[in-house]
């Protein structure tokens, strides 16, 4: 599913034969003359009309499409790639904005906050604001192929999309990113805010609400036990195509990326007076699904912003994803080695300070947030985090670990002597999904008078059913790569390295020009292995010598996490304040004058096609009527 959504990857021999449910729009030729509309058409004159144009397929059509579809000449797909990138900087000066804030309603250097010039410096629709968000699997990935620690990675990334020797040197109007974003500190508030949403569903009153009908993916619902991690694209849309029972399990929480985007958009557009569609926010990702995940029309600016004009199109809260690979890409169509990059940070006096202090600070830390540990996993660590949570409101508790049936399925429990607290597993890939899912089927009862009541489950080791052992956990991280993130479908395989490494001049080829190796299973688990140590080494101390004087000095001024009036704050959970970030998203809220819920939680919908199934005949159509009402031939 991942590999259709790469450019270079994409040819006319995927599902083959499955219909693409958009309809090509024929449209009635218009005639110069006045002719007869009733006359015959003749042989010439059908010759000589125009053929309709090719059908426009966008990442947002696949979403609403149970089927695939191709390359083929008479479809043109539009994708979200690095030539897109180019095309955007090329067209587009970089709007530039040295802020001072004076107020909710004070002139912020040439422009009135409160109305008036839409633009940044009295700019117009001539510039963009151009915001780049950086995935720490991508970086590591990076740092795996150019053997340099994943805090230099992202620092090379910084100055390709920002630096004076990057994309900035190349591109027609001289634009560039204004910021980079490390999708990090935003994880540290999607960490809290789905802490915040398990203890919450959790609770008897949540637990025992009854749900409404047709609103089991909406956003103003709690999800059901078990919660599972919706940061996954490609899962959520396995599930809403193929399994919507599983909908009121999802958690409503947005991913880093989608949160990433709506916080930049919502903040300068409500409260700096910059229109949506002039900021552009891209995406560097480890997989291919998070272009899906980017084309969402819940993740829009018309779901925060008040009073949207419905006649107008709303603007995608992320514009376009690109992955590690792409971004080589990217660097390489510029004419830039990425090896070659600086791999120390921006100076300050390249920085451009984020217009809100608080959010500054927040944004942009005086020392970048290490990745997790290995306990947590790869791909955010959700669940570890949501049972450290669990594990500081109950003293003298203890984390157990139990792998399942194979390294990608693992079981935790907190337990407390005899008694287990709380339990929750990790799935990772679809082999073992799918599994899940199976198991979260609710039963269906036959309408044979004295049939079974469906419940024909395997009994587990315990004597249960099957499915009443997953239904027990309370939260299940679901990740649809064997490995997470760290494996995603965007990141660069060991069959890339070599030439990579030789286009780069890092590495000599061979004398017919072949890559130097061919791996294989075994060498492509070593280096999912590299990419993981790569993810896993970042420390506190690494990130603190990236420190550089005046502009972080202000950022440590503002900055007031895990402090208040003075004092450090006990509520600090593996490095995150939870009373700060509360009030990160509080503050937010109260600036862009726009409900919390809105900005950071999101709705599921059933997708319904008939694209790949076969149609019922009358008669099997007859014959299910039938039995749906309790009668027979």
């Amino acid at each position: 599913m991942s590999a259709i959504l790469s450019a270079d990857d994409l040819n006319d021999f995927i599902s083959p034969g499955v219909a693409c449910i958009k309809p090509i729009e024929t449209l009635p030729i218009k005639s110069e003359d006045n002719s007869n509309p009733y006359e015959v058409t003749t042989e010439e004159k059908a010759a000589a009309a125009q053929p309709p144009p090719p059908a426009s397929i966008s990442l947002t059509d696949c979403l609403a499409c149970s089927g695939c579809v191709t390359s083929a000449e008479a479809v043109l797909v539009s994708l979200q790639s690095h030539t897109e990138v180019l095309s955007t900087l090329d067209t587009y000066k970089s709007l530039r904005a040295p802020w001072t804030h004076n107020g909710v309603n004070g002139v912020v250097n040439g422009y009135t906050s409160n109305g008036g010039t839409n633009g940044v410096n009295g700019n117009h629709a001539e510039g963009k604001l151009f915001v780049a968000s950086v995935s720490p699997q991508a970086r590591a990935s990076l740092a795996a192929v150019f053997n340099v620690s994943e805090a230099e990675a992202g620092n090379m990334i910084t100055q390709l999309l920002s630096g004076p020797s990057g994309l900035r040197a190349g591109s027609q109007q001289g634009s560039d990113f204004t910021w980079v974003i490390d999708t990090n500190v935003v994880r540290e508030a999607c960490l809290v805010a789905a802490a915040d949403e398990v203890a919450n569903a959790l609770t008897p009153e949540s637990s025992n609400a009854p749900s409404k009908p047709g609103s089991e993916g909406a956003i103003d619902t709690t999800p059901k036990q078990p919660i599972l991690t919706s940061a996954c694209p490609g899962w959520i849309c396995y599930a809403e195509k193929t399994h919507p029972y599983v909908l009121p399990h999802l958690s409503r929480l947005k991913s880093p990326q989608a949160l990433t985007g709506t916080l930049v958009k919502s903040v300068l557009s409500q409260r700096y007076n910059v229109s949506p569609s002039q900021i552009w926010h891209l995406a560097i990702m480890p997989c291919f699904d998070k272009k899906l995940e980017a084309s969402r029309g819940e993740l829009t600016s018309s779901a925060w912003l008040p009073n949207h004009d419905s006649s107008q199109d709303p603007v995608r809260d992320v514009d376009c994803v690109i992955t590690a690979r792409e971004l080589l890409h990217l660097a390489s169509a510029r004419g830039i080695h990425f090896s070659s990059l600086p791999r120390t940070p921006l100076s300050s006096a390249d920085r451009t300070p984020f217009p809100d202090p608080k959010l500054d600070a927040f944004l942009f830390p005086p020392s970048r947030r290490k990745n997790q540990d290995v306990a947590a996993g790869p791909s955010g660590g959700y669940l570890y985090h949501i049972l450290q949570t669990y594990q500081a409101r109950n003293p003298g508790s203890e984390i157990s670990v139990s792998r399942g049936r194979n390294a990608d399925v693992v079981e935790y429990s907190l337990i407390r002597g005899r008694e287990t607290i709380f339990k929750a597993a990790r799935f990772y890939g679809f082999r073992n999904i799918q599994n899940l899912v199976r198991r979260l089927k609710p039963a269906r009862a036959s309408r044979l008078p004295g049939g079974k009541t469906g419940v024909s489950r395997r009994p587990g080791a315990n004597g249960a059913a099957v499915g009443e052992g997953v239904k027990e956990y309370a939260y299940v991280e679901v990740m649809a790569c064997p490995g997470g993130c760290t494996n995603g479908g965007g990141q660069i395989k060991v069959s890339e390295v070599d030439d990579v490494r030789i286009a780069e001049g890092l590495q000599v080829p061979n004398e017919d020009g072949a890559v130097i190796s061919k791996p294989g299973p075994k060498e492509q688990k070593e280096w999912l292995a590299k990419v993981d140590e790569a993810y896993f080494s970042g420390s506190d101390s690494e990130y603190e010598k990236e420190l550089d004087g005046d502009g972080d000095q202000t950022m440590q001024d503002a900055d007031t996490n895990c402090h208040v009036n003075g004092h450090v704050e006990d509520d600090v959970v593996d490095g995150i304040s939870r009373s700060s970030i509360k009030r990160v998203l509080t503050h937010w809220s109260d600036i862009t004058g726009v409900d919390m819920q809105k900005l950071i939680y999101t709705s599921y919908i059933k997708v319904e096609s008939d694209v790949g199934k076969k149609k019922q005949s009358d008669m099997e159509r007859v014959a299910g009527l039938a039995v749906s009402v309790g009668g027979g031939w």
